[in-house]
């Protein structure tokens, strides 16, 4: 099983040729992903230091006292989260198959294929 930082490079390696070749459905897709990947790594606002009345408004008192962590994820939650990217794709499919909308259908097909092959 690959690590968070391997995911992450491979995701970028990856994102970075897409763009080089101006493949813009695997683009979108890579961009995406790793947006989820960031945005699960963000901490919950509770655990942010009250902010304290001062010079500035709502701010922290002293520097880099409103700094809070990243979250860290583990393999298994990257790979799960690709697992739903991917999943929630191949329902968009069905879903614009069944509806008749074969371009539609066809260009996150694609964008599955991309993920498929990390």
């Amino acid at each position: 099983m690959r690590t968070v930082a391997e995911w992450k490079a491979t995701l970028r390696a990856e994102l970075k040729n897409a763009l080089r070749t101006r493949n813009a459905s695997a683009s979108a897709v890579l961009r995406e992903t790793l947006a989820a990947i960031d945005n699960a790594e963000a901490p919950d606002i509770s655990v942010a230091p009250a902010p304290l009345g001062g010079a500035i408004a709502g701010s922290a008192e002293g520097l880099g006292s409103g700094e809070v962590s990243r979250l860290l994820l583990s393999p298994e939650a990257v790979e799960a989260l690709i697992q739903r990217e991917l999943q929630e794709r191949r329902d968009a499919v069905a879903l614009y198959i069944q509806l008749g909308r074969h371009e539609e259908a066809s260009a996150l097909q694609t964008q599955v294929d991309v993920l498929l092959a990390l």
